[in-house]
């Protein structure tokens, strides 16, 4: 029997990941568990907690697995975007408002329960953040 735990962690790639991740952790609210530099001094992997969830991210790299990945702004739109449950969404909104983040849906009450609001990154990634926890 495997010891591992089924999990999803989202992985994104950066172009500044040191610059990304100093922003998520102090607008979001993540926190580092690991970063793992390269050579050059640049993120190869990171990760960052927040609760019992996590992301991975880490700089471009032309390699095989970042040959893959385009940013927001060279392909006009995100295929995915991470949704981060929080106690209190109108504390982080502000932060995000204060700290260079677009955003892009506006705080607001959901019908099935929680506030939620959908904003850019300083980078262009998509976020979502709300109190609806889906868990509960």
């Amino acid at each position: 029997m495997s010891s591992i735990t089924p999990a999803i962690i989202p992985t994104m790639m950066y172009r500044d990941a040191h610059a990304a991740i100093r922003w998520l952790c102090e607008v979001i609210g993540f926190s580092e568990k690991a970063v793992y530099l390269d050579e050059s001094g640049d993120v190869a992997h990171a990760e960052l907690v927040l609760g019992n969830g996590m992301i991975m991210l880490g700089g471009i790299k032309d390699n095989e697995y970042g040959q893959q990945i385009r940013q927001p702004d060279e392909v006009g739109a995100e295929t995915q975007s991470p949704y981060v449950v929080v106690a209190n969404p109108a504390v982080v909104y502000q932060r995000v408002k204060e700290q260079g983040g677009e955003v892009i849906i506006a705080l607001r009450s959901q019908d099935y329960g929680g506030q939620h609001f959908t904003f850019r990154d300083p980078q262009g990634h998509l976020w979502n953040i709300g109190s609806y926890d889906p868990w509960a």
